[in-house]
């Protein structure tokens, strides 16, 4: 046999065995499984934490008054689900959330892909918007409610500022590591202006652009808090109101029932909407293992 035809039959022989590995991989797990094995850690850390939780109360550092135990605090939680003041406090709060996120992703999106793409926008305010992104956004809420009272727009704007320069941030440094060869392929196929940002730059920046809307959630989130336990409106009893009403009569139970709540929410987001986005779009850009 001639050398040139033993070497192709060696290379068709490497192939098939990867073929075979690649289908083994695909067929060898459950979906049940993959389930469980991503869930087992997180449930498994959050016995944990209950577990030292509880070894603290019992310790007797502080009285449990100050620190309720376990049970207390699930006691209280259940109690506000029974009642509904769980379900009314969650719809408001994440109302606020929502919109002011939402609001926050059109802002930063917009200032993002301008600060990008133009360079005196990006010599005037590039590190105006780090300075934002880096500046407490409790430190807003006077400027916010001398200028909106105490009123739901006083708390979205805090929410706004607290995310936007994080997302806008995100969409510049994804847009400044695009190699520069994606950028003109695309200019000689005609994608030009709004195009250009449609079909090349958008894309390419995704995975930063996720980073930076994964980040600005954990600023909205935090300046929401913050936010509602300083601007208290009447007949909206959100979960920051809920915490100030707990410290207010030294329920140390109902309080850390709230910031349980609060924990999950963070921990539900995380995983479910960032998670699930992170690797949809890593599988589509060929970084994760398909069978994963």
């Amino acid at each position: 046999m001639p050398v040139n035809e033993t070497h192709a039959l060696d290379h068709d022989q490497e192939l098939a065995g990867l073929d075979l590995l690649e289908l083994a991989g695909d067929t060898g797990e459950s979906r049940g499984r993959r389930i469980w094995k991503a869930t087992w850690p997180k449930v498994a850390a959050a016995v944990l934490g209950i577990g030292i939780w509880q070894l603290v109360v019992w310790s007797g550092w502080k009285p449990e008054f100050a620190l309720a135990p376990p049970r207390q605090a699930w006691d209280d939680l259940w109690g506000y689900a029974a009642d509904g003041t769980l379900t009314t406090a969650l719809g408001i709060t994440m109302r606020r959330a929502l919109t002011g996120f939402a609001l926050a992703i059109v802002i930063g999106t917009i200032v993002g892909s301008l600060v990008a793409r133009i360079p005196t926008l990006r010599a005037a305010f590039g590190s105006l918007i780090t300075g934002l992104q880096t500046m407490p956004s409790i430190a807003w809420f006077p400027l916010a409610i001398l200028i909106f009272q105490l009123s739901e727009r006083a708390i979205l704007f805090v929410v706004i500022l607290g995310a936007a320069p994080s997302i806008a941030n995100g969409l510049i440094t994804g847009a400044d590591n695009i190699p520069p060869i994606l950028l003109r392929a695309g200019r000689v196929l005609g994608a030009r202006g709004f195009a250009a940002y449609r079909y090349v730059v958008l894309p390419a920046s995704l995975p930063s652009f996720v980073g930076g809307l994964k980040q600005g959630w954990a600023f909205a989130w935090r300046s929401l808090m913050a936010g509602e336990l300083l601007v208290v409106i009447r007949g909206k009893e959100s979960i920051g109101f809920l915490l100030t009403q707990n410290r207010a009569v030294n329920n140390s139970s109902g309080l850390l029932a709230t910031m349980l709540v609060i924990l999950m929410i963070g921990i539900a987001v995380d995983s479910l909407l960032f998670g699930t986005l992170d690797r949809a779009i890593r599988r589509r850009w060929g970084l994760l293992d398909p069978a994963r």
